[in-house]
């Protein structure tokens, strides 16, 4: 009886040799472009305690797949974000380095649930951290380093969308006092949901939902609005982080957009290209906790390419450098063609062919020989 075929879990994939050899240029192009503006490579591992994954935190626990080491007992996960764990070695490991520390990297990820718009569960994550410093030149600086890391990928016509997490907790706190609680107020916002904003108390919010959509339009809006000056710092900033960048990419704003900004703190931006229904990438200004009620600045971003890279990025025509070595062939020729950059299929018997093996070119007498 034939055995079935072997099936994965949901949300779970092989990636054939195009695809795998399409990710791994995309990945180096990325970070090579993150490490030449100064940014040091970390690989942290697949799977560590729960508790340093953010276990326990409901929020983060929900991303967590989680079982128990056979060695010590103690309950480990796979990792749903490399981000905490660069903070981690940020803060442990590299806790004597100079700081701003300059720290990038790139792995897979693994989600306990997917989503409606991203149905994987594993992912490739590529991204940097600066960490020591959450200002306004930090926050260029990174969103910059974003932007020509993408470019260096070849993925362009790019929108960068602004936000402001702690917008409305500063509003709240500060000049416009709502009865309902925050949560609820971010909720409606996030929904811009303007009856209920309304039906909550919260009409003097509703400007807000106007100050959304393309950059410059938007900020003025925002400006209009903050009649007290509540956010004023905020706005200067973030003018300030797109001056440099409103000619390479498209600038848009969305002062109280907070879906995947679980813990930015002034300032978020989220990367869309066409035809992708969700952001490619997020980053922002976030804090990394250090114990006893301390903690320290840090800026970041985080990309996710698989989309891109199912839709052909990074695809590239492999029979135009991979040649067929006949029997017989002259080894010490073979190896110089592969010190070339040519990739070398051998023949082991005489009936393959440089066709049937996906080869653009065969070795001739005097070289290689286009098929």
């Amino acid at each position: 009886m034939p055995r079935a075929p072997a099936l994965l879990p949901e949300g779970l994939r092989d990636r054939l040799p195009t695809q795998a050899e399409a990710a791994s240029r995309v990945t180096r192009a990325l970070v090579d472009t993150m490490r030449s503006h100064g940014y040091g490579r970390v690989s942290p591992p697949l799977a560590e305690f729960r508790e340093t994954l953010g276990g326990d935190d409901d929020r983060s626990a929900r991303d967590l797949l989680r079982f128990t080491d056979p060695v010590s007992q103690r309950t480990l996960a796979l990792r749903p974000d490399i981000t905490r764990q660069v903070g981690r070695i940020a803060t442990s490991l590299l806790a004597k380095a100079p700081r701003p520390l300059r720290l990038c990297y790139a792995g897979q990820i693994v989600k306990l649930r997917a989503s409606q718009l991203r149905p994987a569960r594993e992912m490739l994550q590529v991204g940097a951290e600066l960490i020591g410093s959450d200002s306004v030149a930090a926050a260029r600086e990174i969103v910059t380093v974003a932007i020509d890391a993408l470019d260096a990928a070849g993925i362009d016509d790019v929108t960068i969308d602004f936000t402001l997490p702690d917008a409305v907790a500063l509003l709240a706190d500060g000049p416009l006092p709502v009865e309902a609680d925050i949560e609820s107020l971010r909720d409606e916002l996030d929904a811009k949901d303007a009856g209920a904003l309304a039906r909550i108390g919260a009409e003097a919010y509703l400007p807000l939902l106007r100050a959304t959509g393309p950059f410059d339009r938007a900020i003025a809006d925002l400006r209009a609005f903050d009649t007290t000056g509540t956010l004023a710092s905020r706005i200067d900033a973030l003018e300030a982080i797109a001056a440099p960048i409103r000619n390479r990419v498209s600038l848009t704003l969305d002062p109280t957009e907070r879906h995947g900004f679980a813990y930015q703190s002034w300032f978020g931006f989220q990367i869309f290209v066409p035809g992708q229904g969700d952001a490619i990438g997020r980053g922002g200004g976030y804090a990394i906790p250090l114990g006893e009620d301390q903690e320290e600045s840090a800026v970041g971003f985080s990309l996710y390419p698989d989309p891109l890279i199912d839709d052909g990025l990074g695809a590239e025509n492999d029979a135009e450098r991979r040649i067929f070595l006949p029997l017989g062939h002259d080894p010490a020729l073979a190896a110089s063609l592969r010190a070339d950059g040519w990739q070398t299929v051998a023949a082991l018997t005489d009936a393959e062919n440089a066709e049937r093996l996906g080869c653009g070119f065969t070795l001739g007498p005097d070289g290689p020989v286009e098929v």
